[in-house]
């Protein structure tokens, strides 16, 4: 008979796994015919949708410590399709345990219907736990989704939360419920985006600037790694764009599409918004 440690840890794995193998047939039904690699990084390069979209697995055990997790990371093909980010994770240490998730949009261009989708979607999951969760997890994630360097969000936002540790006796269970909810959110969340804006016209301009802002996203992945301390190498370089560019200025042209970014990324309540706001 397997010990409640580890009935737990196999749960956890199973979420992990399960939510990784669905979102990767929702992906790769999305995209038509490309498929994903097999193994416990699964990632899909060159396709018609996505030019790398990697969802993977990892869990590490040591002794009293034990961790596994869920990544998501989405580089679509066309610019005014955004990218995506998602990272979910179980961590014991002895007697300890808790849950953690980011959510994150990454949008080369503003479409507020987009956005309020998007953040309706996480907030209605966050309110399955608790409904004051989700603004507490939207300011975490408006915080820290930022580069520091330039004091600029490299996103939209989403959700983000630390060591959630449910109350009571039924905590643990609560705790991973939440956990299976947050991987299941993320396709009807995301996907509809997709769908909307993947056949949209664009040329070179629009091409430059997903590059420009694929820069920037590869900046906060690497400082993120850096002050985390990681040292997973390949984890790393797989969420990292296939294509991306670095200019000393890249200011984009005052009253064009890519110069109104920055004032629809600073943090807003977007799930808040009535509908004749976004349209």
């Amino acid at each position: 008979m397997l010990s409640g440690e580890d009935s737990r840890r196999d749960a956890v794995k199973a979420i992990m796994s399960s939510g990784q193998r669905e979102l990767v047939a929702e992906l790769e039904r999305l995209d038509g015919g490309a498929r994903f690699g097999r193994g416990r990084a699964r990632v899909l390069d060159d396709g018609d949708v996505f030019e790398r979209a990697g969802v993977c697995v990892t869990t590490m055990a040591d002794g009293e410590f034990f961790t596994s997790g869920l990544s998501v990371v989405i580089h679509p093909r066309n610019p005014y399709v955004p990218a995506f980010q998602a990272h979910f994770r179980y961590c014991e240490s002895g007697d300890a345990w808790w849950f953690g998730g980011t959510v994150e949009l990454l949008p080369c261009y503003g479409f507020a219907e987009d956005a309020a989708h998007f953040h309706r979607a996480l907030r209605h999951h966050c309110d399955t736990l608790d409904p004051a969760f989700h603004a507490q997890a939207k300011r975490t994630a408006d915080d820290r989704f930022r580069l520091p360097h330039r004091d600029e969000p490299h996103g939209l936002g989403g959700i983000a939360y630390d060591h959630l540790r449910p109350a009571g006796p039924h905590g643990w269970r609560r705790g991973a419920a939440f956990t299976a909810a947050g991987i299941a959110t993320l396709a009807p969340a995301y996907l509809p985006l997709v769908r909307r804006r993947r056949d949209l016209p664009h040329g070179e301009r629009e091409r430059q600037w997903q590059l420009h802002r694929r820069g920037r996203y590869a900046e906060s992945a690497l400082f993120r790694a850096a002050s985390a301390g990681r040292a997973d190498a390949e984890a790393i370089l797989l969420a990292l764009p296939p294509l991306a560019r670095w200019d000393s200025g890249g200011a984009p042209e005052p009253g064009s599409p890519e110069a109104e970014l920055a004032s629809f990324l600073e943090p807003r309540d977007w799930a808040g918004e009535t509908a004749a706001t976004v349209s």
